[in-house]
């Protein structure tokens, strides 16, 4: 395994100072936002794909620093009722797979989306009850009519151009626990992966190293980002928590850098889970850590997860 991190938190950052701060952490790979709600700061397939000038100029930029790209990520709701976003976040995702091709990239990041609860919504609607019995047709009609079609089609592209696409599990979507996710991959085949991310699986009470061998080779991607619980909010009020997530004293669990939600021994069993299952690829951290900044979180997250993934590997080998 190789670490690396999702780059769109140095957005304001040029490529060339993201990258050059990315080396000298010491990492090897970097997620690049390319659209959808992560915006395409570093990098706007539309533009890289209709000019081989800016293309080679891109792909220079990480040849030069020894650095690889272990994902584009475009996370969006291509099947969103409001169609001007929806045909949006689809072609955001349709130029990213065609540019992860052209670079050799394997995985493209994103979520499954979420249709409304008909054709007349204008707005997603994520059910999380099956009664009254609406809710259940709501949820048959939505996969049944939205999802697995769009994610056939999109199968077919992903083939044709030899990529993945790593679906993160996550809450207001469609897929957000195993169950889901697993049943978009039987549904439309092997190029659906998992972008796994244990933040999401945490606050739904849900455990990551289950969650892992469960899901086995169809995670290709990982994002490293922890929750914090606040047990005392939840007694009261349960983790369905809609209060903005700036409104840390009040709500019922935050986001936090890994280490600081659930400590060491969590972390190294998630570790290694992804070990077990033979999971090769990137550790790529994720910031939204609302009580560190960018620089502090990124830091202590590097640090936090280098001596980890390094003793991993050591294991590794003594077993072998």
């Amino acid at each position: 395994m190789k670490l690396g991190v999702f780059a769109v938190l140095f957005s304001k950052m040029s490529l060339a100072e993201m990258l050059d701060y990315i080396k000298e952490s010491g990492l090897d790979t970097v997620e690049i936002g390319t659209g959808g709600y992560v915006g395409n700061a570093h990098c706007n397939p539309s533009e890289l794909l209709v000019d081989q000038s800016k293309l080679e100029q891109f792909k220079q930029a990480f040849e030069s620093r020894g650095i690889k790209i272990s994902a584009l990520s475009c996370h969006g709701n291509p099947l969103h009722p409001n169609t001007e976003i929806g045909y949006e976040h689809h072609d955001a995702f349709v130029d990213t797979v065609k540019l992860a091709s052209i670079l050799g990239v394997e995985n493209v990041v994103t979520f499954a989306g979420c249709p409304g609860e008909s054709e007349y919504s204008q707005y997603p609607v994520w059910i999380t009850n099956p009664w009254p019995d609406d809710f259940s047709k709501v949820v048959q009609w939505q996969w049944e009519n939205k999802v697995i079609p769009y994610w056939k089609k999109q199968a077919e592209l992903l083939e044709e151009c030899n990529v993945r696409v790593a679906i993160e599990p996550h809450p207001g979507f469609v897929v957000y626990n195993t169950e889901t996710a697993l049943r978009l991959r039987n549904e439309c085949g092997d190029r659906i992966g998992i972008n796994f991310d244990p933040s999401h699986y945490f606050w739904q009470g849900m455990d990551p190293v289950a969650s892992i061998k469960a899901l086995g080779d169809a995670i290709v991607h990982f994002h490293a980002k922890d929750t914090k619980i606040d047990h005392q909010n939840c007694l009261l009020n349960g983790v369905l928590d809609t209060k903005s997530y700036r409104d840390i004293a009040n709500r019922s669990w935050v986001f936090r850098t890994v280490g600081y939600g659930h400590g060491e021994d969590v972390w190294r069993d998630i570790i290694s889970a992804l070990q077990v299952i033979g999971y090769q690829g990137t550790i790529s951290i994720e910031h939204e850590d609302g009580l560190m900044s960018v620089e502090e979180g990124f830091s202590k997250a590097v640090s936090f997860l280098k001596g980890m993934v390094i003793l991993e590997q050591a294991k590794e080998l003594w077993w072998a």
